[in-house]
């Protein structure tokens, strides 16, 4: 049995080389290219890259620290208790760099760059003292989170396994340098972060072991598209009428936060308009998100925003609270797919759903 089992695990191990495929690259990957706001070190390559015209984002102002919470991998989850959060175009861009160049002395040109183009640093940590696992990624489960995977999950990437883009985000790593920073910019402020480490890995990505990689997000303001318009009381009756359910997506909250933003109101005040039209309506207000985080927090998450929104109902609009209940759908019912920013912007919303 012994003599299988090791018979079996060689085999496995043999397999897993054959698919090897981690070169070192010559030239960058289609379709990637430097941000004009900041140059690349001299010598290097991407190896991943990827651009979303507008999102949201989270700048480490601070070290991460372990919080009451799992992330969806079942790792001990690891925030900084300082952040700022941004929203425009982001760009990520993952370099393989030269031959026996250190995380430091690439950190440290990207720093006098950010300084040069009058930036400035705004946080900077090296090792554990960043928080987190030290020696991880952006893969991995049942341990602690890193710093990498507070930007990025080895789930959302695109690359396949083994690849370059892979190999570089995914591989055990050592020596970690980061920092944060912040650019002028013709539209106003821009946000960087820069995190470097060298690879450590002997199996299919072994041909970078021992390089370094620099992980570099690049945030700049832009107005976002303004195309979902406010859904109007008679328009959210017809489709309860047709379906029993209206989705709003003009209901707005912050990243993890169940407190309603401001520009809220014009989409409350419909609902409220419908509920006063119809005295005898009752309608379940559920949450929903994507599938970012765990399965269980989305849930409560969920339902602590539709909660919120009934809160604001029964407090602001004086629609009778028995007429209302909150309820939190999570992940459960997507409306589209998880696997593209624009998909998952369509799962975060609100359904008001008819009781009677």
């Amino acid at each position: 049995m012994k003599r299988l089992f090791a018979a079996g695990l060689l085999a496995l191990v043999s397999i897993t080389s054959a698919w090897a495929d981690a070169t070192i690259p010559t030239k960058d990957i289609p379709g990637a290219k430097d941000s004009p706001l900041l140059k690349r070190y001299d010598g290097s390559f991407i190896v991943s890259y990827e651009r979303v015209a507008f999102t949201d984002f989270k700048v480490p102002l601070s070290a991460l620290e372990p919080v009451d919470k799992r992330d969806s991998s079942n790792n001990i989850l690891h925030l900084p208790k300082q952040e700022k959060e941004v929203e425009g175009s982001r760009t990520r861009l993952v370099y393989l760099l030269p031959a026996e160049r250190s995380p430091l002395e690439v950190l440290r040109n990207y720093q006098d760059e950010v300084e040069a183009i009058s930036g400035s640093v705004l946080f900077s940590c090296k090792g554990e003292g960043c928080g987190g696992d030290a020696q991880r990624s952006s893969s991995g489960g049942g341990g602690e989170s890193s710093l990498l995977m507070y930007f990025v999950r080895e789930g959302d990437l695109k690359e396949p396994s083994f690849s370059n883009g892979a190999c570089a985000l995914t591989t055990g790593i050592t020596d970690q340098r980061f920092f944060s920073a912040k650019l002028p910019h013709p539209d106003g402020e821009a946000y960087v972060t820069v995190q470097t480490y060298q690879v450590s890995d002997e199996l299919y990505c072994k041909a970078f072991n021992g390089r370094t990689v620099a992980v570099v997000h690049i945030v700049e303001p832009r107005p976002r598209d303004r195309k979902m318009t406010t859904v109007k009381a008679e328009e959210m009756a017809r489709s309860i009428d047709a379906t029993g359910r209206i989705a709003l997506y003009g209901i707005f909250f912050d990243t993890d936060k169940a407190e309603l933003k401001t520009g809220s109101e014009p989409a409350l005040t419909e609902i409220a308009a419908l509920l006063k039209t119809d005295p005898k309506l009752a309608v379940l207000i559920v949450g929903h998100t994507d599938n970012q985080g765990s399965f269980d927090y989305n849930v409560e998450l969920s339902r602590k925003r539709a909660d919120a929104v009934v809160k604001a109902l029964v407090a602001t609009h004086k629609i009778d609270a028995k007429r209302l209940r909150a309820a939190g759908a999570g992940m459960i019912a997507p409306a589209a797919a998880n696997d593209a920013d624009s998909g998952r912007a369509k799962n975060r919303r609100v359904e008001v759903v008819k009781l009677n």
